[in-house]
Formats: C-alpha cells, structure tokens, sequence
C-alpha cells in the first residue's frame, strides 16, 4: 500500500527578491514542521506561493514553489493550486495559519473529495463583522490543529468551527538541535555565568522583556554569579531596556545584549547556558523554548497554554505566571538551585517533543481527518 501524501501549504508569500534557495534559511520552520510530518510516515510535499516558479527536492520533500503573481482574488489562487494537488495526487491537505482559510475554501470549491486540515499559527479570530463569512470558509476544513487546547478557544467560543470538525492538539514543530558539549559552547561563544541565563526573543511588549529584568534583579542577591545573555531580533523597547540596565547596579555588568545572532549560533548559546528564560504573555508554540529543551537548557518561562504543552505541564525546569517579577525571581532561585540534569531535559524532549514524536502525533491526526472527511462526503 503506498505511503499517504500529504500536501502542507503555505500561503504567506515569499518576500520579494528572496531565491527558492534561500527561503529555507530565512522560514527554517517550514522545513521542520515538513519534516516532522515526514516522520509520520507519510510522503510530503510543499507548496508555497510565490512570485516565480520553481521546485526544489530537499531531505526527500518536494518544495513546489507556485507563481500566483498578478492573482489577486482567493478563487483565482485556489485554481493554481489546485491544479498541482490534482497533478501530485495528494491525499491530504495540510494548510499553515487560520488566516488563509479563504484560500482554503478556494482549493475545497475545486477540490472537494480532498481532506483539509489547518494548524494554528499565533492566529487570532476575525472581527466580528467577518465572522459569518468566515464560518462558511472553516467548513472546508475536516480538522483544526493548535499546540494546546485553550489555544482554541477565541475562536471556539464565538463558534467559529462546525460541530462536526475535529479539533487537535500537536506541537507545532520540533528542531534538530542538540546538547553538544557545555564546555565547549562556553569556549566558542564567550557565555560564563553561575548560571548562565539565556534570553532568546524580541525585544517588545508581547515578550516583556523589562518584567524578565525585574525578575533578575529580584534573584540576583540569592544568584550573585548570575549572567543574563539576550539575542533578539525586533526590539522596539531596546532604550527602555538599556536603561533598565544601566541605572540597576544589580544588572549593570551582568545583562549582556547580544543583538541579532543567526540561526545556527543560536544552538551554541543555547548549548552553553545553563538556564532559558521568557516572558512572553502570548505564544502558538514557542520555537525557542522547543530549541532550549532540545539543547538540555532548563526552562523558566510563564505560565501559558502552550509552554505547558511543552514542559510537560512544569514537569521540566518553572513556569511563573506572566508580569510578575516577584515569581519568576523564585523560579529562577528555585531552578539554578535544584536544576534537572540536560540529560533529563532533552529526555524529555526525545519523549514528547523530537521529529519521531511528533511525526507519531501527525500520523494518527492525518488518518482520522481523512476518515472524518470520508464520512462527511458520502
């Protein structure tokens, strides 16, 4: 019997001037999530819209790139792509974001004996003028993915979803990075601390990054040799940040703003701390969290749906609840004190989170969407 295929869809366009080559470096999270599907047993294919044509085969994915330039209206981009999921014979759908699902429906229009499936990425409901017609639009949809139950509910509680669709909850992606050696990661980057307190995320209200300082101030009396390492990309509150530091003799010395740092570094840092921190009061998934825990990092992160998904509700590292400073100095206290051994965070992460554990997470989704739309179709 031949291996399912399953076809993911990213409707985002490819920013202008950026080669087929090089959109796996700039999104490396559609290559994951690709890839996580693959170990579900299935055979994969990516689309993505674009403004050229082009196909690439990478790790025995197909990545069609599709040329929707000059097709402004939904129905007119959903007759492209649907003419290539007939051509390639998928037996699935796998669509990225809740925002696309008027394309969604488009392909459904053409497509109807093919079963869709849309995951959730940091999505949010439509306004409430909207919403009906959006409600037409989720019906092609036989199932919806978030990485955590609450994360359904703004749009549940509206009724967003029929009755009939099925909602899941898989980890949105999963990472290859590894524990490689403490010592040599302290060598090759320059981070010391004890401990060494890893920050890695924009600088910007949703992240609370000045909340996370407050609580380092907080533990650093009961943490003398503590070191706060950032990289960040967006910083829209890097002056209220560098000021926060300077005029704190607790963080003066101690909070060292790394700036932007490219993906593959990211694994050294994350290899050389000893601790992974964030404030963030809002996250799908949290893909640096997921890098953390696959590097062995003990986490101290708030408290969310989704960051209990992927500690195993606290299990691994803290969690501390969102803006308050007080707590996550405790957490922080609590954790470098008694912290788990990397080897028992990347356990963990080998257990629940890895490509292999997710991709089992899939198989099982995809096989029930496709009997679910069965039924719905006879």
């Amino acid at each position: 019997m031949p291996a399912l295929h399953v076809a993911q869809i990213n409707f985002q366009l490819v920013p202008d001037g950026l080669a087929p080559g090089e959109i796996f470096e700039k999104w490396p999270s559609m290559v994951d999530i690709a890839e996580v599907a693959l170990c579900s047993g299935a055979r994969i294919s990516v689309i993505q819209a674009a403004p050229y044509a082009e196909k690439i085969t990478r790790n025995g994915i197909d990545y069609h790139f599709i040329d929707v330039s000059g097709k402004l209206a939904a129905t007119h981009r959903g007759r492209s792509f649907a003419s290539l999921l007939d051509s390639i014979k998928a037996d699935i759908l796998h669509v990225h974001g809740l925002r696309f699902v008027e394309d969604a429906f488009a392909i459904a229009q053409c497509l109807p004996e093919l079963s869709i499936i849309i995951q959730d990425h940091a999505d949010r409901p439509p306004p409430w003028w909207r919403r009906s017609q959006w409600r037409r639009w989720y019906t092609a949809a036989s199932g919806i993915v978030f990485t955590a139950p609450e994360l359904a509910l703004p749009f549940t509680t509206i009724g967003m979803f029929a009755p009939r669709t099925q909602l899941f909850t898989v980890p949105e992606s999963s990472t290859g990075f590894v524990m490689g050696s403490n010592a040599i990661a302290r060598a090759e980057t320059g981070l010391h601390g004890n401990p060494c307190v890893l920050w890695v995320g924009h600088l910007n209200a949703g992240k609370d990054p000045l909340v996370v300082l407050d609580g380092i101030a907080k533990a650093m009396p009961s943490l003398p040799g503590l070191q706060l390492w950032c990289a960040f990309g967006n910083a829209p509150l890097l002056a209220e940040v560098q000021t926060r530091i300077e005029r704190d003799r607790w963080l003066a010395g101690r909070v060292h703003l790394l700036g932007c740092v490219p993906h593959a570094r990211i694994e050294q840092l994350m290899q050389a701390a000893d601790l992974f921190v964030s404030g963030s009061h809002r996250e799908s998934c949290g893909y640096a969290l997921l890098e953390a825990l696959a590097c062995g990092v003990a986490p101290v992160v708030t408290d969310i749906p989704s960051f209990r998904i992927l500690t195993g509700e606290g299990s691994i590292g803290a969690l501390w609840p969102r803006g308050d400073a007080g707590r996550l100095a405790e957490a922080l206290v609590t954790t470098a004190k008694n912290p788990p051994t990397r080897q028992q965070v990347r356990a963990h992460f080998d257990a629940e989170l890895s490509f292999t554990a997710v991709g089992r997470r899939w198989a099982g989704v995809y096989a029930q969407v496709i009997e679910n739309h069965a039924r719905r179709i006879r």
